[in-house]
């Protein structure tokens, strides 16, 4: 079958085969047929080793398709269920799942040292044990969640990573107060969906920030109700909040350097929730005196900060009702064959999701 591959960490191009197989079948897994998938920042983050991830490796982790087999002992699924990739599955049986904590499980990390993937030249591991930038992929079955006939692959693609941490940033680990003032430093795809989920909390102001024009433009359309590039918004804190800063920052870079803008941002006593997933050593630095003196709030938020498969009915829910747009999130379509292009659009912040169809 056909996968886009990485060959060694730091290869800036992908590159499309036919020669690989998908492996490791059996009691407690599903074969996928991959139909959508979304190219996020973090499948780049692993390609250039800010995230770590063995190589050669199938990137992708935000994916839709259609249940082809189900291995023994698997009940709940069924050849022909339409589902999308849950990459951070919970085992339910945990310290952090007994604490309901689910999204800080690691069990779904245990299968990222697993190859998930055969070419004739040796193994090859799937993105944090998936890999979806390929027709078919096996996981474990808590991978495959199942979802409603009405919500199309892409748009079940995008619920699976993007949408759930931008969305559940802003509702679940923030809990951003309604009348309150918001700032978003990253407006990807990401980005713009804290960017709605602040305003289906109520925020009264929402400032996004981004060096790209087109990215800014965008944020307005999706509730921003400013948008300004990274120089301008000292000026805007300035304006909006009378220098006091904002009640909420969100940094969705991954960047110790605009985490740290984030703080300065953020006013004594409200909230920064850091998003962006960066690298292990780059990091941030603050003295003691301010940390506890401002007695600011900083909140990393994984996976969304809740419950996943919560997140996911909410966000359908909210989409059914016309109160998030997320068909808007996709601005460029591409076969797997238009990968590399698709990789240059979103490294010049053309696009805030790129939907790969297969």
């Amino acid at each position: 079958m056909r996968a886009a591959v990485v060959h060694e960490i730091g290869q800036d191009k992908l590159e499309v085969l036919d020669d690989v197989e998908a492996v490791g079948f059996g009691p407690g897994k599903v074969r996928i047929r991959i139909r959508a998938t979304g190219l996020c920042h973090s499948d780049v983050s692993a390609m250039n080793g800010v995230l770590p991830q063995p190589a050669p490796f199938v990137p992708g982790h935000e994916g839709a398709g259609e249940i082809l087999d189900v291995g023994d002992g698997v009940s709940r699924l069924a050849a022909g269920d339409r589902v999308l990739m849950c990459w951070l599955p919970a085992c339910g049986g945990c310290a952090a799942c007994r604490r309901g904590q689910g999204h800080l499980c690691l069990a779904g990390f245990m299968n990222a040292g697993t190859p998930s993937f055969r070419r004739p030249g040796g193994d090859v591991f799937g993105f944090a044990g998936t890999g979806t930038f390929t027709e078919e992929v096996v996981v474990d079955a808590g991978c495959a969640v199942p979802i409603p006939d009405d919500v199309p692959f892409d748009i079940a693609a995008l619920i699976g990573c993007g949408v759930t941490t931008g969305l559940g940033a802003a509702i679940n680990t923030a809990k951003v107060e309604a009348g309150s003032s918001v700032a978003v430093i990253g407006c990807g795809g990401v980005g713009i969906s804290a960017i709605q989920g602040a305003k289906l909390q109520g925020a009264a102001q929402i400032v996004a920030v981004d060096p790209v024009e087109s990215r800014r433009e965008a944020a307005l359309r999706f509730g921003a109700t400013e948008a300004v590039a990274p120089d301008r918004l000292a000026d805007a804190k300035q304006r909006i909040t009378a220098g006091e800063g904002f009640d909420y920052v969100f940094e969705v870079v991954g960047k110790s350097a605009t985490a740290r803008t984030a703080y300065e941002t953020t006013r004594r006593g409200g909230t920064l929730c850091v998003v962006g997933a960066g690298a292990m050593d780059d990091h941030l630095r603050l003295n003691m005196f301010e940390l506890f003196f401002d007695e600011k709030r900083i909140l990393p938020s994984m996976y969304g900060g809740g419950d996943v498969l919560r997140s996911y009915e909410r966000a359908i829910a909210l989409w059914r009702a016309g109160r998030i747009d997320l068909a808007g999130l996709i601005t460029h379509r591409v076969p797997l064959a238009g990968i590399n292009d698709a990789l240059a659009q979103m490294r010049s912040g053309e696009a805030l999701r790129t939907c790969i169809e297969l």
